[in-house]
């Protein structure tokens, strides 16, 4: 019986990082957009600020999974 072989752990290292860099940023979406709901619920009048920070909030989150897409690019490519 063979060992695995180096590209089907390239493979697979690239799919656990993107993986897992994916999932922390899609629950802090989630997060972010049932607080803002709530504080658009509580105080409709302030939807402008409200807004412009959730989507500055889901900016920020949503680079940390770019930044696991690159890496796992990298891995698939590069390694």
């Amino acid at each position: 019986m063979e060992g695995i072989s180096a590209e089907a752990m390239r493979l697979l290292a690239a799919g656990i990082a993107m993986g897992l860099g994916a999932i922390g940023p899609g629950i802090g979406i989630g997060i972010l957009g049932a607080g803002a709901m709530q504080a658009l619920g509580r105080n409709p009048e302030a939807r402008g600020p409200i807004m412009t920070n959730m989507i500055l909030a889901i900016a920020m989150a949503e680079a940390v999974a770019i930044y696991a897409l690159v890496v796992s690019v990298v891995l698939i490519f590069v390694a």
